[in-house]
């Protein structure tokens, strides 16, 4: 039977993890949708929304892929045209490291409608959640977002630039390069910077450690924390109080006054 829905795709970001951080534009488009393909990093709770439509994992982890970029390319624009309405739902949003606009790119080149839906990236989401301001007056005057893992699979060259600067770094995606991106900091500055890794921001589950440049591997490994985290490093990670209450809580005085100077 012909289909008579238009073929669209709507890209939709689902925020950090959080369900209620979900924007309503983006449910009514989880509302509307024939079909849904979601990533791994999405809440799957956010699916409830899609009722009606059939819905498919298409997400990726390290080494671990259940369709290529390729793939998924494709089945947006096969799905579309045999079913109608495509969401296409990332974690985060979806044009921050997301290839949101790869696929919308693909999708326009097959002659489908398209639209986007942002979200909140985790990069903003989850040091705010955390009480991390990334910008705190007479601190930070702005911010760098860098990949940590690019599509070659090494660090960004940016890493470098950014040690050198007084603005906060947020680093997704670089657990994996963590020892790398410690190195450089070490090689590049004398001073020993907080830093601070979150992982599964935003979420029940989360977790979330604090230190320094010069001690962060090891309360990493003895906390076990690991992707998907996000790395937030500057002197705005000492400078908030819902922090400070957290250093209270999980190390003693001198650990506070020596590493971090508050």
């Amino acid at each position: 039977m012909r289909n008579l829905k238009t073929p669209k795709l709507t890209v939709v970001g689902a925020g950090p993890g959080d369900v209620e951080l979900i924007t309503i534009k983006a449910i009514k488009a989880l509302e509307s949708a024939d079909v849904v393909l979601y990533d791994a990093l999405v809440n799957e709770e956010l699916l409830e929304y899609a009722s009606n439509a059939e819905i498919v994992f298409v997400g990726k982890r390290l080494g671990c892929h259940a369709y290529t970029q390729d793939q998924i390319n494709d089945l947006i624009v096969s799905m579309a045209n045999i079913h109608g309405h495509v969401v296409r739902l990332k974690g985060g949003d979806s044009f921050v490291f997301g290839r949101g606009s790869e696929e919308i790119d693909y999708a326009v080149k097959f002659g489908l409608e398209t639209a986007v839906v942002p979200g909140i990236s985790s990069a903003l989401g989850v040091p705010a959640s955390a009480g991390i301001s990334l910008t705190q007056r007479k601190i930070a005057e702005s911010f760098w977002v860098i990949t940590g893992t690019t599509s070659d699979h090494k660090l960004s060259k940016d890493v470098h630039l950014a040690s050198q600067s007084a603005a906060t770094v947020v680093i997704l995606m670089g657990m994996h390069k963590l020892n790398e991106i410690i190195s450089i900091y070490q090689e590049n500055r004398n001073d020993d910077l907080p830093i601070a890794i979150i992982q599964n921001g935003t979420k029940n589950s989360e977790q979330k450690v604090i230190g320094t440049i010069n001690t962060i591997t090891k309360l990493v490994s003895e906390k076990k924390i690991s992707s998907p985290a996000i790395i937030v490093i500057g002197e705005v990670v000492k400078n908030t109080s819902k922090l400070t209450e957290y250093f209270q809580e999980h190390f003693d005085d001198e650990f506070i006054f020596q590493n971090l100077n508050l």
